[in-house]
Order: C-alpha cells, then structure tokens, then sequence
C-alpha cells in the first residue's frame, strides 16, 4: 500500500489529487498520511476523514480549535502553523504533492527532499526561489521531483530518454488569460473580479490573475530553465487559446513532438501519481474532430512584460528568482487589495529587482533557506515602496 501526503489540500491542485486519491481502486489501495490547508478549515477536515488522514494542518494557528472541533471524535491529529506544515512534510510517505501556492511552499517542498522522498512539485515558487539550492539537494539525498504543473509535466513525458544535445528548444504554451483579446489602453482599468476568470482552466483567484498578466508564465519559464537546465534561449511561449496543446519540444532534426490533452489538472497530477506506469485517469478522452482548431501565435510583451522581466531574471542568476518571486506576490497582494492597478504590478517588480540588485552577493545563488527568505523580505519591501515613489 502506498502512503500519500498532499500539502495544500483544499486549493484546486489539491483538490484535483484529492478526486483521484478518493477514486483508487482496491487494486491501488492509497493510504493518507497528512493533509494541509489554509482558511478552509471545514473542508480541509471532511477532506482528512473521507482520505482517513493521519493529521489534518491548517496554516493559521488561530484556526486550530476549529479543526480540533471539526475532527473531535475521528481520530485523526490536527495542528497548525508553518512548522506543523513542515513537520508534517516531514513525515514518512511514498509520494508529497506540494500544492500550497507561493512562497509559504518552500520549506515544506525542502522537508520532503530532506527525508529524500518523491515531490510531485505543483508550486512554482519552489523552482523559481531556489532552483540550485532545490535541485542540487535532491541530488545529494536523492530525492525525487516530479513536475506537476501541466506543461512542465507535458515536458518531462515528451523527453523521455531524449539526449539533451538532441533538443534544439521547448515550447510552453499560456491561453493569455482573462484580458487576452482586451485593447492595451483597457487594461489600466481592469478589475479584481475581471482579472479572476479564466477562460479555460479552473484554479484559484491569484493563479488565475497571475495567468491574466503573465507572471504564472513567467515562473513557468524560470521552472523549466531550472528543472530541466536548458538554456533561457532555447525555452519559448506560445499563446495558444485553446489550452490543448501544453508544451512541444523540437529537436535538431527539425522535427518536433507535442504534449495534448484537455485542460485538467488531474492529467499531470495522476501522471506524477502513478509514476513511472500510466494509469487509466477519470477524464474525457481529446477528440479533435470535436475541438476543430488549434491556434498559435507569438505573446506580445507589451502586453505581457513579464515574460521579458522573467528573461531578465534567467540571464542574472543568483538571488534574481528569489526576488521576482517575493516581489510578484506582493505586487499580486497590492493589486487585490486595490492598492494598485493591474499593469502596475509588472513595474512594481521591475523596480523590486533593480532596488534589490544593488545589494551585495544578489550574484551569488542561495545556499540555504534563510538566505533564500533574506531575499524575500528585501523584495517584498521594495515591491510594496513602489507605489509611493512612482
């Protein structure tokens, strides 16, 4: 029987893992060991008792006499704050999805390569923060990480056993988001809510602003540069609207392969569960006839500076991810709390990176967490100052 652990339970990559968790055959059996969440503490609990967790955590300590309450009777444990998080990242088990979205999924993410266990890694910002400090540990406790987000999973599967020579470069693909087909002039106006509607995938309010600007993309590309060390020239964007196709690589011979499916997230998180077997997965086969088209074209960076920003950031090495990452999140936090306008956010981390730049060792790549989170702090600040001295 194989033991499962899912940090971030209650988000939508959470909840996808949850559905095929719950849908394991006896053939499969799949046994629980810890579930986190944040806010949601009645679901985070239903979720821990139809799994049988062994613990249910929340990320608020003073949410914790409402789990307690929610779990009184079942047996199952229950604690909160980050260190319970991490603690029970800790804890022994076959497979650890890390869904907890932002920085806060870091120490957890590094818990479980500690104990070298396998990472089915959903959260972007472990990469983009700590790319060298995550990968070369991984090596060194030989630790294993899978990719959960759907391109870079998309990339893994069509490398295969695929020289790196080989390749001449690898395509992600964005669907451009909310405001794909909105005038540039439009888009100082954009609302929250605006911003907070996909139009294809299904996720969370900041993921999906995120895909609304770009900066998800960005992160993309920085992950990829570092999960599979490929040049920062050799990894592109496509815009593809309909989010069937979610990466394709071309190879030096001038052919290339792509990765297709129908835009569900349970494709590359049952892929990373049931690694390296592919197991039949409750989701609709792609029929093309029935999609009709596929569309490709080039981002515009005028409308999506992120992606040069994100560039910028691959060529600088050293702390540049720590900082885009903090920075982001905090122009994110500005921008849903009205503080600043939608196309604000990518001149609040430009600033960030240049203000933070000019600090001593910002060359140097992070060697442990805390100097990792050293750069956080300094960019979060200077992320948030940018509004005041625009």
């Amino acid at each position: 029987m194989r033991s499962v652990t899912i940090l971030g339970a209650t988000g939508s990559v959470g909840e996808s893992a949850f559905d095929l968790i719950r849908r394991a055959s006896a053939e499969q059996p799949i046994r629980t060991v810890a579930l986190t969440g944040g806010h949601n503490i009645a679901r985070l609990a239903e979720m821990a008792q139809a799994l049988g967790a062994e613990i249910a955590v929340t990320a608020w300590p003073e949410l914790l006499p409402d789990l307690r309450a929610a779990l009184t009777g079942t047996g199952i444990e229950s604690a909160a704050g980050a260190a319970a998080v991490a603690e029970a990242a800790a804890r022994p088990a076959d497979w650890t999805l890390s869904a907890i979205v932002g920085a806060a999924g870091l120490a957890p993410g590094l818990q479980v390569i500690e104990r070298g266990g396998v990472l089915a890694l959903a959260n972007k910002e472990t990469l983009v923060a700590a790319g060298r400090l995550v990968m070369d540990r991984a090596a060194q406790t030989r630790a294993r990480i899978l990719p959960v987000d759907s391109e870079h999973s998309a990339i893994f599967q069509l490398l295969g056993q695929e020289k790196a020579e080989c390749v001449e470069h690898i395509s992600i693909t964005a669907s451009g988001g909310a405001f794909r087909d909105w005038p540039l002039e439009r888009l100082p106006h954009a609302t929250v809510a605006e911003a907070s509607c996909h139009p294809n995938w299904n996720m969370g309010q900041r993921i999906t602003i995120d895909s609304a600007s770009m900066f998800n993309k960005a992160l993309e590309l920085i992950e990829a540069h570092e999960f599979f060390n490929i040049p920062p020239e050799r990894i592109r964007v496509l815009l593809h609207p309909q989010s069937i196709v979610h990466a394709m690589v071309s190879f030096r011979d001038g052919s290339s392969t792509a990765h297709l499916g129908l835009p569900d997230m349970r494709h590359a998180i049952g892929y990373a569960l049931n690694w390296p077997e592919r197991h039949a997965l409750p989701i609709a086969a792609l029929d093309l006839a029935q999609v009709g088209r596929l569309d490709f074209s080039a981002p515009d960076e005028r409308r999506w500076p992120a992606l040069r920003l994100a560039r910028e950031v691959m060529q600088a090495g050293g702390a540049a991810g720590a900082v885009l990452n903090a920075a982001k999140e905090q122009a994110l936090d500005d921008f849903i709390a009205g503080r600043i306008r939608f196309t604000d956010m990518a001149p609040a981390v430009e600033h960030a990176l240049e203000q933070v730049a000019r600090a001593s060792d910002f060359a140097k790549s992070p060697g442990d967490l805390e100097t990792v989170l050293y750069w956080d702090d300094m960019a979060r600040v200077a992320a948030g100052a940018w509004k005041v001295t625009a």
